[in-house]
């Protein structure tokens, strides 16, 4: 029987024939995509003609076509719906993609083409973006070790090797814990939660198969429970169960595999000639250097901190109050804050989340589209990985631009968190290829028959995740390797966190936040009255993001720690951590900076790329329209289209004209002063 994954697909728009895939055919698509991938970098360096730019740079850009596809489809299913078999594949294909890779980047007849052209590149006769691919083909050559030889390439490719396997069981650890645990809710524990909590807690327990409602440790439950409910007892089990994930002694334990991979991105960046991870990783990105991030985040640190204590001593009032000695608790902030936003706003959660539906949230950031950009958006019949899973076609004057895959409900085969990736990217070297687009959430399933309600943080993140879906729909380069969001990672975040501003657009949210059961609009009051909230508790949000930013600084730059954990202590006491909050992603659980090395020593271009979506919202807060038609068209023109063929500063100075300070982001959180 033929490999679905090896055979041409009749399908809407090529998608994947999910209903036709099985486990099985993963593995053996896999190898056979291998095969076909080094039989085209053989057939490079083979090629008995001198190097040109199409027959080894263009031919290297073609060369994994299938192992894209195949990959593609195998990491959207065992991102988004995990099991037994995709866990037990992504452990063994870790190892084989890792030696692979390593045995590309030490090809040294392949990198002596690829040096050649770099090195005659002002005689070629190269368009920009091609002198662009030529650099980071380059660049990523050399970053990859392919200058080095004998033993010490022997042993960077080890330790290349045994990083992906670590970052595969961190990952697999961290899901484990979070599929694992619940705790049941008998009457007088649902004390307090709002009904729409209550039926949350119920589709989970129906989904664990327990005999009634239970708190899991999904984002969107357990936040809610800790907002509500009045039994300070399960809130601080819950809490204590949601901030132990990754380090619960056994099996699953992620404090050894954090303590492994520090010790080894130290000797990586060694062998490669750096002196430390943070000096080879900030290389390529906006920031350039350590010190750099560590002086924004300080900046940035320093008023939220204030702000923060400030909080604190008001909800320890209010704990005390209620009769509590003792100082305030982390499992107390979410509970005592909500009631004070309400008191301070005169906002509760449950009377607001009505207003928030999933479907109408996610109309609203297809209007934006539309308004902006032109797009057009069209549920489609397509094969899906998953029921949840919807699909639409992506449109512009008739034209198709993209496919836009929406996963947006927790689920125990779904890692936490939420992210955007691409099963294809746009490129045009192959023809004019339209990409596939995800986006993945993890949003509380409602009962059946019942609408999925966003709390307003909720909402902010499907804008978010489709900011990152705009930046990938709207790529318009030759080239995939600098597609969509190949940019530099403490700019990839500008774009989604711009998106995030329209959500605020008083005119989105009152044609868009609608009531569940009586479609009447929010009420202007209550829209004013939300919106003012915005920044409410912000001290609270920016301390806890900011030390996890520090501490994953911290780890990086220097000599790694012997226990990661003493290190952690360690950044929190230095900074001054308050005690009534964490960090928002503890070591054992940080799976930006250990699931591998996309946000290692990365977690702060968030607030790098904040201080640029900030300033770049303000460019049309000053012309008084946020859908002013020709700076949409400027900002897809400079920034959404271009992808990686163009220096990053360079592509926002050519939106706004100049680079931003840190001015407009503390204004925006609420900071300012």
């Amino acid at each position: 029987m033929t490999n679905p994954l090896l055979s041409d697909w009749d399908t809407p728009f090529q998608l994947p024939p999910f209903e036709t895939i099985s486990d099985d055919d993963f593995g053996p698509a896999v190898d056979a995509a291998l095969e076909a991938a080094k039989a085209n970098i053989t057939a490079i360096t083979d090629n008995a003609e001198a190097p040109t730019f199409a027959n080894t740079i263009e031919a290297l850009e073609m060369a994994e076509d299938l192992l894209g596809r195949v990959l593609g489809t195998f990491y959207a299913v065992a991102g988004a719906d995990s099991n037994p078999a995709r866990e037990a594949l992504q452990r063994e294909f870790a190892p084989k993609l890792s030696a692979y890779g390593s045995w590309v980047t030490a090809n040294a007849a392949l990198f002596a083409r690829v040096d050649d052209l770099f090195q005659t590149r002002d005689t070629l006769d190269l368009t920009d973006e091609q002198a662009r691919v030529l650099m980071l083909t380059r660049r990523g050559f050399v970053r990859s070790g392919a200058q080095l030889a004998g033993d010490a390439a022997d042993r960077l490719r080890d330790v290349k090797s045994r990083l992906s396997v670590l970052g595969t069981d961190f990952t697999q650890n961290l899901l484990a814990d979070e599929r694992e645990w619940f705790m049941s809710l008998d009457k007088d524990g649902l004390s307090g939660l709002p009904d729409f909590v209550v039926a949350t807690a119920k589709a989970a327990g129906k989904e664990k198969g327990a005999d009634g409602p239970v708190v899991t440790l999904s984002r969107s439950l357990i936040v809610p429970f800790l907002q509500f409910s009045e039994r300070r007892d399960l809130r601080e089990k819950a809490y204590e169960a949601w901030t132990a994930r990754g380090a619960n002694v056994g099996k699953t334990d992620n404090r050894g595999i954090a303590a492994e991979t520090l010790k080894l991105r130290y000797e990586r960046a060694q062998l490669l000639g750096y002196d430390t991870f943070a000096d080879y990783k900030l290389e390529t990105e906006m920031a350039g250097r350590p010190d750099a991030v560590r002086d924004l985040l300080m900046e940035v640190w320093r008023p939220a901190k204030a702000a923060a204590e400030a909080d604190a001593k008001q909800l320890e009032r209010m704990l005390h109050a209620d009769g509590w000695d003792g100082p305030l608790q982390p499992w107390d902030w979410r509970f005592y804050s909500e009631k004070r936003r309400k008191e301070l706003h005169d906002l509760d959660e449950a009377a607001l989340k009505p207003y928030l539906q999933l479907d109408r949230m996610i109309e609203a950031a297809f209007d934006c589209a539309h308004r902006l950009f032109g797009l057009e958006f069209a549920l489609i019949d397509a094969p899906k990985y998953h029921d949840d899973v919807r699909v639409w076609e992506v449109t512009r004057d008739s034209t198709h631009v993209a496919v836009f895959i929406g996963d947006y409900f927790a689920r125990g085969s779904k890692r936490s968190g939420a992210w955007c990736s691409a099963m294809r990217s746009q490129q045009k070297l192959a023809g004019d290829i339209r990409p596939h687009v995800i986006n993945v959430c993890n949003f509380a399933k409602p009962e059946d028959g019942q609408p999925a309600l966003l709390s307003y943080d909720d909402a902010r993140t499907l804008f978010h995740e489709f900011g990152h879906a705009l930046h990938q729909m709207l790529s318009d380069v030759t080239y995939e390797s600098i597609s969509g969001t190949s940019v530099a990672r403490d700019f990839v975040e500008l774009p989604s966190q711009l998106y995030e501003h329209w959500l605020e657009v008083p005119e989105v949210l009152a044609k868009f936040a609608t009531h569940a059961k009586t479609d009447e609009p929010m009420p202007e009051d209550l829209l004013k009255r939300m919106l003012g909230a915005a920044t409410y508790d912000m001290g609270f949000s920016t301390v806890e993001y900011v030390a996890s930013a520090l501490v994953d600084l911290a780890f990086h730059d220097g000599p790694p720690p012997s226990d990661p954990m003493q290190k952690q202590a360690e950044v929190l006491e230095d900074i001054g951590m308050p005690h009534a909050i964490r960090m928002r992603h503890a070591t054992p659980q940080f799976a930006h900076v250990f699931a591998g090395d996309g946000y290692s020593c990365g977690y702060y271009s968030y607030m790098w790329s904040e201080v640029m979506d900030a300033d770049a919202f303000a460019a049309f807060e000053e012309i008084d329209d946020p859908f002013d038609p020709a700076l949409a068209k400027r900002l897809e023109e400079t920034i959404l289209s271009s992808g990686g063929s163009v220096d990053a500063a360079e592509l926002y100075t050519a939106f706004r004209g100049r680079m931003p300070g840190v001015e407009a982001l503390l204004k925006g959180r609420g900071l300012a002063g």
